[in-house]
């Protein structure tokens, strides 16, 4: 080859492909991954299907009176205010996991957003957006969530802007190690060499390349979603009545707890089994993106 052959070969820019479904995958291998995926995934098709069963299987409507309160009328009995309590739970849960999945997926674009530029971007900017992020993170979640329903009253926008909005900063960590660690790699030399624009080496080169921990973070937060928004229906500072909720529902029927429990036992049940089956599905991914496999594992 001559000199001036030698001088027209240009070295092509590596290709990086996706690696989300090359995760799931890993992650599938895992039993613990399939027993989460069916435990949320039961739930979710409860939450999702409920609406209209519930009128199908008793009868009644989410308000309808169905008999006296707190008697066990019905298939699971009713409420404080004599409403049939299954109606009421299979169409509890719609609502909380559309604000719940609202509300992480929000909190994970805007940190993974600013976690990668801190991290492609690195010295003054890093330190800035960092030491903004820090800030943020000592103030508990919860007590953020508090003060803006005090201010603003129990809306549904708030509830997920809140909540996502306090999810950033956390995910703003993680994106930004994650992008730290591949900031250096061959691709993205040879990117900057080509002048690729920045914002698309980071949706291009870098994105793809931190999608394991990201999917991580994404399954806790989702987690803690669910948790926040029916902690707050709980307390009254989150979905209104007369809407069906789960949390509002353990709230309604806490006090008739012995003499009717099904109004407090069946959202409770459905709570922790999806927060389980988030948990399992996250600790998978979580398994897969540090690259252990299914026999290292057992």
């Amino acid at each position: 080859m001559t000199a001036v052959e030698e001088e027209q070969v240009v070295p092509a820019v590596p290709e990086t492909p996706p690696r989300a479904a090359g995760l799931i995958r890993s992650a599938w291998a895992f039993p613990q991954a399939k027993v989460g995926a069916a435990l949320a995934g039961v739930v979710i098709l409860v939450a999702l299907l409920g609406p209209w069963l519930g009128p199908v299987l008793t009868g009644h409507s989410t308000t309808d009176f169905a008999g006296k309160p707190f008697k066990p009328d019905g298939i699971a009995g009713t409420d404080g205010l004599g409403r049939d309590v299954l109606t009421r739970f299979l169409a509890g849960g719609t609502t909380l996991l559309l604000y719940a999945v609202l509300a992480t997926a929000l909190g994970i674009v805007l940190g993974a957003l600013l976690g990668m530029i801190a991290g492609y971007g690195g010295g003054w900017l890093d330190s800035l957006l960092m030491r903004g992020n820090d800030v943020l993170l000592s103030f508990p979640q919860l007590v953020i969530a508090l003060l803006a329903i005090a201010v603003i009253g129990p809306k549904g926008w708030l509830l997920v802007l809140v909540i996502g909005l306090t999810h950033a900063p956390r995910t703003a960590r993680v994106a930004r190690q994650a992008t730290v660690s591949v900031r250096n790699h061959d691709y993205i030399r040879a990117a900057e060499m080509y002048a690729v624009p920045r914002s698309r080496i980071l949706l291009r080169e870098i994105l793809p390349n931190i999608t394991g921990p990201l999917m991580v973070e994404l399954g806790l937060r989702l987690t803690y979603s669910i948790g926040y928004i029916a902690s707050l229906s709980f307390l009254g500072l989150g979905i209104q009545p007369p809407a069906a909720d789960w949390g509002l529902m353990i709230n309604e029927n806490r006090i008739a707890l012995v003499v009717q429990p099904w109004g407090v036992l069946l959202p409770v049940a459905a709570i922790a089994v999806l927060a389980v089956g988030t948990n399992l599905v996250a600790d998978s991914l979580a398994s897969a993106a540090a690259g252990r496999t299914r026999e290292a594992r057992a």
